[in-house]
């Protein structure tokens, strides 16, 4: 079409109107607006360290998380799904690669994550996403990939944190917030859906939290809940380690020896201004003044049982803030009238000891730390309240999240799209076993470099590094006679055919994922 006496640059802007109010050009706009609604938005909610024991969805014997639990009655809960590597950094690491550690090149943390290589924002991006992150990193490396990004500086505190993003010259800005971690992201994320997103553009937003890690300072309004409450007890917290390998009695991370002063809220105030201070101090002088009184006359065991009352208290008040942001996130979803059209997934970086074994922290291949949560609410295609024990693992997560989008999933990329098990149908070939490589150590809590495979009824676990010693040491644990994984049976004649399925399964998994010998035994690691 041509306009006389105009310029050619005011004769395309003119075309361009003019089409745009013809049935033509209505048209043309309304495919455009169909096919971005068709490709739904994502909301991924993502904690550090928050284990299947505090959620009750899986397990009300300590908490009530009705937000969390809302998403698993609407949608669908995963019971297996299993980390790769058990660390806050190299779990993240993988959810951006679809790739286990040893290819990413992100192990341990301390590490720096390459931002260059593929990750699945990238390819969302291309795909003609919004892409963004809000809340914990951890990767040391600024984020790529994400139209907008404000993240924690590095582990971040739970009070008045310095986040970064991005300056009006495009540079990483740090700025410094005040109030409640936890509040403040759910905040920023409410901010962005809100105001800051392109409403013609389906999103892909994660919403990462720094709760519930170590070290536990729960919002003011927490202060004090569960005061009247005694938490139940795991029925392996005094747990001797007999029946396992040295690994088990060398780890560091004991609710007995190994937390500190500042854990127990014995001391030390983190990142608090002096009004946040006073409100601290109303709410736990009183109970530790009376801990300090009664100490020299208690006995061990009582001791061990006021310390882990004192540190799993804090942990769950530290959830407690986590769900009642995502409440807030899906009311707006359903308000604004989002909710239709977008998923909602929620997971941690791993699962966590709530004094199992009597431990707290994370890493190893045992139950508790190696499963985490996984909750997928997509509406008209997730039937709700439904379950499965399909293994599934944070490797499949970008994937997913691509097959989400209808983005092709790239060959390199080691996890499978969650899509069809979503949607009730679970491939003849899926996985029916699970590959795991933990290898930060020497590191904090000594636990030894180990790498294992388990089908979900069998674990094989090989221990192979530790203290900057190589050892050879192995389990073998049967989960339907011994799910505390107390005993193993490697070496025993019964399990002779499963051991060396498992140790052919073994071989065949790390053939399958490229995994190099690990030589580099006494590297230092930074601690977090």
């Amino acid at each position: 079409m041509r306009i006389a006496g105009i310029p050619d640059a005011c004769r395309q802007l003119a075309c361009l109107a003019l089409l745009a109010l013809s049935p033509l050009g209505m048209f043309i706009g309304n495919v455009r607006q169909a096919h971005a609604a068709d490709r739904p938005n994502i909301v991924f909610i993502f904690t550090d360290d928050h284990c299947t024991q505090a959620l009750s969805a899986y397990d009300p014997s300590r908490i009530s998380t009705p937000n969390m639990d809302r998403i698993a009655r609407e949608g669908m809960r995963f019971d297996r799904c299993y980390v790769t590597n058990g660390i806050c950094g190299p779990s993240r690491a993988v959810i951006q690669t679809g790739k286990y550690s040893h290819v990413n090149g992100f192990i341990r943390n301390g590490n720096r994550f390459n931002g260059d290589q593929q990750t699945f924002p990238k390819l969302l991006q291309k795909a003609g996403y919004q892409t963004a992150v809000i809340g914990k990193w951890h990767l040391v490396t600024t984020p790529q990939g994400y139209d907008y990004y404000d993240v924690l500086k590095g582990q971040g505190p739970y009070y008045n944190p310095p986040m970064i993003t991005e300056g009006e010259n495009g540079e990483p800005v740090t700025r410094k917030h005040t109030g409640y971690t936890t509040e403040i992201i759910t905040k920023k994320t409410l901010d962005w859906l809100k105001k800051d997103r392109d409403d013609d553009k389906p999103f892909m937003v994660m919403y990462q939290h720094k709760a519930p890690h170590r070290n536990w300072r729960p919002a003011p309004k927490y202060l004090n809940w569960l005061d009247d409450v005694t938490v139940p007890e795991p029925e392996t917290l005094w747990d001797d380690y007999k029946g396992r390998t040295q690994a088990a009695s060398k780890q560091q991370m004991t609710v007995r020896d190994h937390l500190n002063a500042n854990d127990l809220k014995l001391s030390g105030y983190g990142n608090m201004n002096e009004e946040q201070k006073k409100v601290w101090d109303a709410a736990y002088q009183p109970k530790n003044e009376a801990f300090l009184k009664a100490r020299d006359a208690m006995t061990e065991e009582e001791v061990i049982k006021w310390k882990y009352q004192r540190y799993v208290k804090d942990y769950l008040r530290c959830v407690k803030s986590v769900d009642d942001g995502i409440g807030e996130i899906l009311d707006y979803l359903d308000e604004s009238g989002l909710a239709e059209n977008t998923v909602v997934i929620y997971s941690s970086d791993q699962g966590w000891y709530l004094g199992e074994h009597g431990w707290y922290d994370k890493r190893w291949m045992y139950e508790e730390s190696l499963r985490t949560p996984l909750l997928v609410r997509w509406p008209n295609v997730v039937e709700p309240g439904s379950t499965n024990d399909d293994i599934t693992s944070n490797l499949d997560f970008a994937e997913t999240f691509l097959d989400l989008a209808g983005v092709s999933v790239p060959d390199d990329m080691q996890g499978r799209s969650l899509v069809p098990l979503l949607k009730g149908n679970t491939p003849a070939d899926w996985r029916d076993v699970f590959y795991y490589h933990y290898y930060e150590n020497p590191g904090a809590h000594n636990v030894a470099r180990h790498y294992g495979v388990t089908d979900g009824r069998h674990k094989l676990i090989r221990y192979y590094a530790l203290e900057g010693k190589k050892i050879d040491d192995w389990e073998l644990f049967d989960l339907n006679a011994d799910p505390n994984e107390l005993q193993s049976v490697y070496g025993s004649t019964d399990y002779e055919t499963v051991q060396q399925r498992l140790k052919d399964q073994l071989d065949a998994a790390q053939q399958q994922f490229g995994v190099p010998e690990d030589t580099n035994l006494g590297r230092p690691q930074r601690r977090r």
